[in-house]
């Protein structure tokens, strides 16, 4: 069948957070059983090298630049946009990547596709909600559409409030009602509805009981992630995650200014490596910590989980499956993590064997990263069975055949 995926994001080097990371690796995979017709938007940062190496992973591509000043990036147009979003109910983060030359090729495309009377080998995928405003409503009955939410606007919103996390609480919530409608009106103009966890799809189900909602975690890519051959020991700490992200930016900061003090005064000679591209200025200063390393985009994750004694991911916001969590696991590096770090995970409790450590307070991280500094076969345990758990539900395989028969079900009624 013929695939239409939408991203705004552009999804090349699949190295620069989760949303890069599922929209190449689901790309990838429905490129090896169907045609696959990619729509993005190059941001100034994307060289000619990574435009023609993604060429290299699909059928076509089609891609746009971003809205630029004159399309109302200042002050004013943000202004403009909040405006637009209480009078009409679409978020400020949606219009500002919104490219009436890329609807118009959308709007375009489909209507071929519908005048060939191909409708039922035929679907759109959008890889974020972000990207839900290309799909026209009056599409739903002729053509299987999907929206990978990765994770509730309306629930991650809540959450900020809820946990004291919000950049701007008044704005949040002012922002939070119209969000719930949002979220509400855009998933009932899909064939069907994708997320991570169980938690999201409760989320969604609240708002839309009547959607077709499939839970499809991320994966790992295996290689990329190799197991890790030996145990380094020591006293090691490592977070990995894109730096310039809210919830990481958050969970650094306490890990580095309120968890990391307590172990250092345990294990003086502890370290720990903040590992992620585009480091903010809140997250480089924390370099100035004792035994803290803020390092960038690094050429290789796997390298820095494989000398880490521990992998800390004290993810206090955020809904959806975690790229971070899967990959440690992958590389048998023993995790001690947050619930919102495990969301969508089996890794403790009766009759599942123990594959990481909970942790949500600070004394309870000082206890667990303790207990593994002191275990090595505690280590080792968490080790293997992660690695296991990983092998069997979390490739990108099982992922992308799951994402493959939900559309290839949902165009087969279209006509």
């Amino acid at each position: 069948m013929k695939i239409l995926m939408i991203s705004c994001t552009f999804p090349y080097p699949p190295t620069l957070g989760g949303t890069h990371v599922r929209t190449f690796n689901l790309m990838k995979y429905l490129s090896q059983h169907h045609h696959v017709i990619l729509v993005t938007q190059r941001s100034p940062d994307v060289t000619d090298a990574e435009v023609e190496r993604l060429r290299d992973w699909v059928q076509d591509v089609a891609i746009f630049p971003p809205p630029g000043a004159s399309a109302g990036q200042g002050s004013l147009g943000k202004v403009k946009r909040f405006a637009k979003f209480l009078s009409q109910g679409t978020p400020p983060n949606v219009l500002s990547r919104y490219s009436p030359k890329m609807q118009h090729w959308v709007d375009h495309y489909v209507e071929s596709v519908m005048a060939k009377g191909q409708n039922s080998e035929f679907a759109i995928t959008c890889e974020h909600s972000v990207n839900e405003i290309y799909v026209r409503p009056e599409w739903a009955e002729a053509i299987a559409s999907v929206v990978d939410i990765h994770s509730s606007v309306y629930g991650t919103c809540r959450q900020l409030l809820e946990t004291n996390t919000s950049e701007n609480p008044l704005r949040d919530r002012l922002q939070l009602p119209l969000l719930q409608k949002y979220e509400q009106r855009y998933c009932s103009k899909f064939s069907g509805v994708v997320v991570t966890t169980t938690d999201d799809q409760q989320q969604i189900k609240d708002l839309n009981p009547n959607a077709k909602i499939s839970v499809i975690p991320n994966g790992v890519d295996l290689e990329m992630f190799p197991v890790r051959e030996v145990d380094p020991g020591g006293h090691r700490l490592v977070f990995v995650g894109a730096m310039d992200i809210l919830a990481n930016i958050d969970a650094v900061r306490f890990l580095a200014l309120e968890v990391f003090p307590l172990i250092r005064l345990r294990y003086p000679d502890a370290t720990l490596a903040l590992v992620g591209s585009r480091p903010v200025a809140e997250v480089q200063e924390l370099a100035n910590q004792p035994g803290v390393t803020v390092t960038g985009q690094v050429p290789s994750i796997a390298e820095y989980l494989h000398q880490a004694t521990v992998c800390v991911i004290p993810m206090r916001t955020g809904y959806g499956i975690k790229n971070k969590t899967l990959e440690a696991m992958a590389a048998g590096t023993p995790v001690v993590a947050s619930d919102r770090g495990l969301e969508g995970l089996s890794v403790d409790g009766p009759n599942i064997p123990l594959r990481a450590l909970r942790a949500n307070e600070v004394n309870e991280y000082v206890t667990e990263i303790g207990r593994l500094f002191e275990d090595r076969r505690l280590r080792d345990q968490l080790s293997v069975n992660a690695r296991r758990l990983v092998e069997r539900d979390y490739t990108w395989e099982v992922a992308g055949d799951r994402y493959s028969s939900l559309l290839t079900e949902l165009s087969a009624g279209k006509s």
